[in-house]
C-alpha cells in the first residue's frame, strides 16, 4: 500500500508544476528508484543495440485546432457533426490540444526514457483542399514539432495519413474511389518529403488501409460511410466492390509516394520509408482442415491483402479465386512501382481471434467481409481467448504477438519490421485515482513485450516498438469514452498525468548510469 500511495502522490506532485521541472521532481522523490516494477526481465539491456522505443499517435486524435489556423476540413470532420455516430457526440475539435502543449507532450515522452515519436501529419492542415495551395500556418506546427522534438533527443516517425481524407477531395471526385487520388497524395508526400525530409528520417505512407477500406467502404461504420445497404447505415455504396478499389488506390499511391521519395530525396536525406499494417492474429478454432484453411483464408484478407503485392505484386491467390472481377488488378506498370515499395513495414497489433470455416449460401449481396467465409469466435471450450479490455474488440492475446511477427517472417522474406501500434485502453469515466492505478495494463504490455522479444530470439527482423498511446485522447468512434494512453488526461483543464504504466516503462527504459 505503501508503494501506492508514493504512486499517487508522485504523480500528483509532477502535474502540479510545470514541464521543464518534471525530470527533477523525479529525481528528487524520496526513494522514487527503489521503487522497481516487475519488468519480467525486460529491459534495455535484453534488445538489441539500436533498438527504438516510442510512442504513437494521430493528428485528429490529439492536436486539436481542427478548425482553426487555417486547417481544412477532413472527412472526420463532417462525420463527427452527425449526431450519434461518435460517443457522446464528441469531437477532435479541441481534443488534447497538442498543437499547443506539443512541449510538455515531447517533455513527457524525454522523462519517461522513450526514444521516438510516431505522429501523423494532417493532410488537410497542410493543403486545406487537399491540393494547391499551402497552409503554411500548419507547416509552422510541425516544423515547431519536430524542431522540439530533436532539441530533446526525441526522434520523429511521421505518418503521412492517419484516416484524415481532405473533405475537398471526397467532394470533389470521391476521394479513394478515384485514381485522381494516387497524383493527389503522392504530390502531398512530395511536400511533405521535400519540406521536413531535412529532419525526419522515418517515413510512413499510410496507417491502417485495411481499416480504411473495410470501415469505410464495406461496413460504412467510419467515413465516407458507404456500403451496401445489409451492411450498415449507409445512404450509398458497393460492399461488393468499393472496398477493393478504394484499397487498390491506397496501394498504389504508397507506391507512388514511395517512388517520389526513392527517385528525388533518399540519397540526400537518408531515410527510410514504409507503412503501417493491422494484423489480428487469426488462430483456427480446432485442428481441423476446414479451420485451418479459414484462419488462412483471414491472414490472406488481412494482412495478406496489402502486404502481398508489397512482396510478391499481387494479391494472395485466396482473393483472386474467391474476389475474382471484382479484384483490381495490376498493371505491369503497377507492379514495377508496387513490388518491393518499402524499406519497413509497421505492423500495428493489439488482438487474436479464433477463426473457423463457415461457408454460407451464396447471398444475394455480398461484401468484403462475406468473402472471407470465416465465423469469429472468441472463446474455445468455453474459455475465453484472452481478458476484454473495455474495448469489445480487444482481447488480452500475448502469445498472438509472437505469431503475427514470426508469420511475416516466414511468408513475406522476414522485412524490417517496427512494432508500431499495441496497447489496451480502460473506460474513459475512471476517476483521477482509478485511471492512475493501471497494473493490468501494466501487465498488457509487460506479456506483449515478452512475447515480442521471444519472437525476435527466433529471428523475426524487429527494430523498434512504439505503445499506444502516451496520451488518453479522442478515440473515434468512442469519442472520450475509451483511454489508451499512458498518461491519464482530465478532460476538464487537460492537464496531463503519469499512470503507472507509465512509470514501468520509464524503469524499463533507463539507462544505466542515468539514475
Amino acid at each position: 500500500m505503501k508503494t501506492l500511495v508514493t504512486f499517487f502522490l508522485l504523480s500528483l506532485t509532477l502535474f502540479s508544476t510545470t514541464a521543464p521541472t518534471l525530470a527533477r521532481n523525479v529525481k528528487k522523490w524520496p526513494n522514487f528508484n527503489e521503487q522497481r516494477f516487475d519488468t519480467g526481465g525486460l529491459s534495455r539491456d535484453t534488445f538489441p543495440e539500436g533498438f527504438v522505443f516510442g510512442t504513437a499517435a494521430s493528428a485528429y486524435q490529439v492536436e486539436g485546432m481542427a478548425s482553426k489556423d487555417g486547417r481544412g476540413p477532413s472527412i472526420w470532420d463532417v462525420f463527427v457533426k452527425t449526431p450519434g455516430n461518435i460517443a457522446g457526440n464528441a469531437t477532435g475539435e479541441v481534443s488534447v490540444d497538442q498543437y499547443h502543449r506539443y512541449k510538455e507532450d515531447v517533455d513527457l515522452m524525454k522523462m519517461l526514457n522513450f526514444d521516438a515519436y510516431r505522429f501523423s501529419i494532417s493532410w488537410p492542415r497542410i493543403f486545406p483542399n487537399g491540393t494547391g495551395e499551402v497552409n503554411w500556418q500548419g507547416v509552422a506546427y510541425y516544423n515547431r514539432l519536430i524542431d522540439y522534438m530533436l532539441e530533446k533527443g526525441i526522434t520523429p516517425h511521421a505518418n503521412l495519413y492517419h484516416y484524415d481524407l481532405p473533405l475537398a477531395l471526397q467532394e470533389k471526385y470521391g476521394g479513394l474511389l478515384s485514381d485522381q487520388v494516387v497524383k493527389d497524395y503522392a504530390d502531398y508526400a512530395d511536400f511533405c518529403f521535400k519540406t521536413f525530409g531535412d529532419r525526419v528520417k522515418y517515413w510512413m505512407t499510410f496507417n491502417e488501409p485495411r481499416a480504411v477500406a473495410a470501415l469505410g467502404f464495406d461496413t460504412g461504420s467510419n467515413p465516407p460511410n458507404r456500403c451496401s445497404k445489409p451492411f450498415g447505415n449507409c445512404t450509398a455504396g458497393d460492399s461488393a466492390t468499393e472496398p477493393y478499389i478504394a484499397a487498390h488506390h491506397m496501394i498504389l499511391s504508397h507506391a507512388e509516394a514511395v517512388k517520389r521519395y526513392r527517385e528525388k530525396y533518399q540519397a540526400e536525406q537518408k531515410g527510410k520509408i514504409g507503412i503501417f499494417l493491422d494484423f489480428v492474429w487469426y488462430e483456427p478454432l480446432t485442428r481441423g482442415k476446414a479451420d485451418n484453411y479459414a484462419a488462412q483464408r483471414a491472414r490472406d484478407f488481412h494482412i495478406g491483402w496489402f502486404l502481398h503485392p508489397l512482396v510478391y505484386g499481387e494479391y494472395p491467390r485466396t482473393m483472386q479465386e474467391i474476389v475474382g472481377e471484382r479484384l483490381p488488378k495490376f498493371s505491369p506498370k503497377d507492379v514495377e512501382t508496387v513490388k518491393n515499395s518499402f524499406d519497413l513495414i509497421g505492423l500495428n497489433h493489439y488482438t487474436s481471434y479464433y477463426m473457423y470455416d463457415a461457408h454460407q449460401p451464396k447471398p444475394n449481396v455480398t461484401g468484403y467481409q462475406q468473402d472471407w467465409n470465416c465465423g469469429f469466435a472468441y472463446e474455445k471450450n468455453g474459455r475465453p481467448i484472452g481478458p476484454q479490455a473495455y474495448s469489445g474488440w480487444l482481447y488480452q492475446v500475448p502469445w498472438g504477438m509472437y505469431k503475427v511477427v514470426t508469420y511475416l517472417k516466414e511468408h513475406y522474406g522476414n522485412p524490417t519490421i517496427i512494432l508500431s501500434e499495441n496497447g489496451m485502453d480502460d473506460p474513459g469515466n475512471l476517476t483521477l485515482p482509478e485511471g492512475l492505478y493501471d497494473q493490468v495494463r501494466v501487465n498488457y504490455y509487460r506479456s506483449y513485450l515478452k512475447e515480442l522479444k521471444s519472437a525476435m530470439g527466433d529471428g523475426a527482423n524487429v527494430i523498434g516498438y512504439f505503445a499506444w498511446s502516451l496520451l488518453d485522447n479522442f478515440e473515434w468512434l468512442l469519442g472520450y469514452t475509451s483511454r489508451f494512453g499512458l498518461v491519464y488526461v482530465d478532460y476538464n483543464d487537460l492537464k496531463r498525468y503519469p499512470k503507472l504504466s507509465a512509470y514501468w516503462f520509464k524503469n524499463m527504459l533507463e539507462r544505466k548510469n542515468n539514475v
